[in-house]
């Protein structure tokens, strides 16, 4: 049974890029020893995405994605720590998307998904946080005047 995901970033600047990941996007890791640290990743999905009409990406690539359920948090905190983006966070209809390189000019997208993972409700950004809190306050207190109503 497959239990999971073991990915590769091939860098011209491993030992950089490991520091990067390990001091910077603070992945949790074991050493296995003589440099080598292998990330541990809470959670994970793999998809399968088609080439354009003009064969683009190429067939047979792969990409890594990271992705959160906080886009601004988490590039806030990111850009704490010395993480330069390569622009704004933008929405692609799936998520909400960015991109940072990591040492040996290995691009990454960083996104918050629109989507309901199996694992976790979706995070519902279509609204503000606060509307999100207030919205689920309405709830709790419909929920309680039917309860009231019922005699419960």
């Amino acid at each position: 049974m497959i239990r999971g995901l073991h990915g590769l970033f091939y860098s011209s600047e491993p030992e950089a890029m490991r520091a990067f990941l390990r001091d910077k996007v603070r992945l949790p890791h074991t050493d296995v020893g003589e440099g080598w640290l292998i990330f541990d990743l809470p959670e994970g999905d793999v998809g399968v995405h088609p080439v354009d009409d003009s064969g683009q990406p190429s067939p047979g690539t792969h990409d890594v994605s990271f992705y959160c359920d906080d886009i601004e948090g988490t590039v806030a905190d990111l850009k704490s720590r010395g993480v330069q983006f390569k622009g704004p966070v933008q929405d692609h209809g799936y998520g909400f998307v960015t991109y940072f390189t990591m040492p040996g000019g290995v691009e990454v997208q960083l996104y918050e998904p629109k989507y309901q993972k199996s694992s976790r409700p979706a995070s519902g950004r279509a609204r503000s946080k606060p509307a999100r809190r207030q919205a689920a306050g309405r709830k709790t207190a419909k929920g309680a005047r039917r309860a009231k109503k019922k005699g419960r």
